[in-house]
């Protein structure tokens, strides 16, 4: 049976075998610093590995949430913010007079392309937090990413 495993900071894909009595981990692939389950991840594992039967459906949603955002700690959490943080100041980086001067126009197409799907991408995030009021009242109550609501004020 194949399994997600964390080790340090990076998540693996194993697979216990039993050799000889024992039962060692087969590793499959690694997964990153945030454990996703790409179509490149199982082709290359279904490639090196072809006699492994694996649920790929159970496996992927068994790694859909988590990140556990009701932890501000948590260190999920914190790179998350850091990268948006990140990505922010680098796509304000970003004028138009420098993709036309671009050398690659495939380069300049490319980077329109990613900015419409992360755009899309984002607005389906919000969308799915619900109306304009309560994301309103999420910016009130943000906590240790913004002003403390109000039953902490003062404390």
């Amino acid at each position: 049976m194949a399994f997600v495993r964390r080790k340090g900071n990076a998540y693996y894909l194993v697979h216990n075998v039993r050799h000889g009595g024992k039962v060692r981990q087969l590793h499959l692939a690694r997964l990153g610093d945030r454990a996703r389950i790409t179509d490149e991840i199982v082709k290359e594992v279904s490639r090196k590995h072809p006699f492994i039967d694996l649920n790929w459906r159970t496996l992927r949603e068994q790694l859909q949430g988590r990140i556990d955002i009701a932890d501000p700690q948590s260190p999920a959490v914190v790179k998350l913010i850091e990268t948006l943080r990140t990505l922010n100041l680098d796509l304000a980086d970003v004028i138009p007079q420098m993709l036309r001067l671009s050398e690659s126009p495939a380069v300049a197409r490319e980077l329109l392309v990613q900015m419409r799907l992360l755009h899309t991408t984002i607005q389906v995030k919000l969308d799915q937090f619900g109306s304009k009021e309560h994301l309103k009242r999420l910016n009130r109550t943000s906590g240790r990413y913004g002003s403390a609501s109000p039953e902490f004020q003062g404390r």
